[in-house]
């Protein structure tokens, strides 16, 4: 069962120092509260004429003309490592917000004034689950992943895709779609989220990155929503195949693949994890220290979710753990059979 709402756990000295070090963590000048104080917001309709959840913010024209030079430098700073040579043709086309999501983001659109290509970013409250489940997300996935943090300000590049639940409301009947292969990495997916306790993805917490192949379309599942990294209790929160929402591909990967198959798969993107994780184990150690001796979860959850691995593994030493971070080193041990490498 997921929690209604999720507190907000600090990013804490240790875990800046990690990504300092690893150059997540830059000096910039804009901060997260900087954003607010707009005098109007209009509602954000979809291209279904529905309300997006999203509002188009307008502030003064004095305040937005300050606010356009610091977002094009932290794009830059974002995308291009600083290089500042691009900012002469960037503008800054709409700052939107979201009032409902738990990270209250503000999204960005930034248009290349030659060509008028857009793009995206976002600008967040940090929060320490979230902050952990991006870096692990660059670590143990087959996806890179941009972030930027300083203070408590988070900056996300976004993460383009076609919405999980449109994806499976409409996409998905499109005839000519290959559903063995959306199966094959929906299996994949619920692999990676289990093994790196990843939870919460529900249709709308992940895209579906569609790319032509040279015969037809290749697919990939990408989480776009960390904030549920380690916290909940209950073991089901981090399988995305007991979410309603996702029903409709579950239903599907029964139906069109056999039990020997979805043991393939789970095998094969198990083995993918291995190697990224014994390439990265130094690191990964580092997360977890810091995971360690952070609070991103309450004792009662630690407790349920180590006697649900205990029982999911038959091993009582889950039991033992005392922190998410102790529960997350002990799975990846685990499921990816690391102890080699410890």
């Amino acid at each position: 069962m997921i929690s209604k709402k999720k507190p907000s756990f600090p990013v804490t000295g240790r875990f800046h120092r990690y990504l300092m070090d690893y150059e997540r963590e830059f000096e910039f000048h804009l901060r997260y509260e900087d954003l607010w104080g707009w005098t109007e917001a209009i509602a954000l309709e979809d291209k279904k004429g529905t309300n997006s959840l999203w509002e188009t913010l307008i502030h003064l024209p004095s305040v937005r003309s300050e606010l356009d030079d610091n977002l094009k430098h932290l794009y830059c700073l974002l995308k291009m490592a600083g290089d500042m040579s691009a900012v002469k043709h960037l503008d800054i086309d709409r700052i939107d917000f979201c009032h409902f999501a738990n990270s209250h983001p503000f999204r960005i659109r930034v248009v290349n004034s030659y060509n008028d290509n857009q793009d995206y970013f976002y600008i967040k409250k940090a929060d320490a689950n979230r902050v952990y489940g991006l870096e692990l997300e660059q670590l143990l996935s087959p996806n890179n992943l941009n972030f930027l943090l300083k203070g408590d300000t988070l900056v996300e590049e976004h993460i383009m895709g076609i919405p999980g639940d449109d994806f499976l409301g409409g996409y998905f009947q499109r005839p000519g779609i290959n559903k063995v292969r959306v199966c094959k990495e929906f299996v994949k997916f619920n692999e990676r989220c289990f093994t790196r306790l990843l939870g919460d993805m529900r249709a709308y917490n992940y895209v579906m990155d569609v790319t032509l192949d040279f015969d037809e379309e290749q697919y990939r599942v990408r989480a776009i929503d960390f904030d549920q990294q380690s916290y909940e209790g209950d073991i089901k929160v981090y399988l995305p195949q007991f979410h309603k929402e996702n029903k409709p591909v579950v239903e599907l990967v029964w139906e069109l693949l056999t039990p020997d198959t979805i043991r393939q798969y789970q095998v094969e993107e198990r083995a993918l994890m291995t190697r990224r994780a014994k390439n990265n184990w130094a690191r990964i150690n580092e997360v977890l220290d810091c995971m360690v001796h952070d609070d991103i979860s309450t004792p009662d959850k630690v407790k349920e979710l180590g006697t649900g691995l205990a029982k999911f593994h038959r091993n009582d030493d889950f039991r033992a753990c005392a922190s998410m971070g102790d529960l997350l080193r002990k799975n990846l041990v685990t499921v990816l059979n690391l102890d080699e490498v410890r």
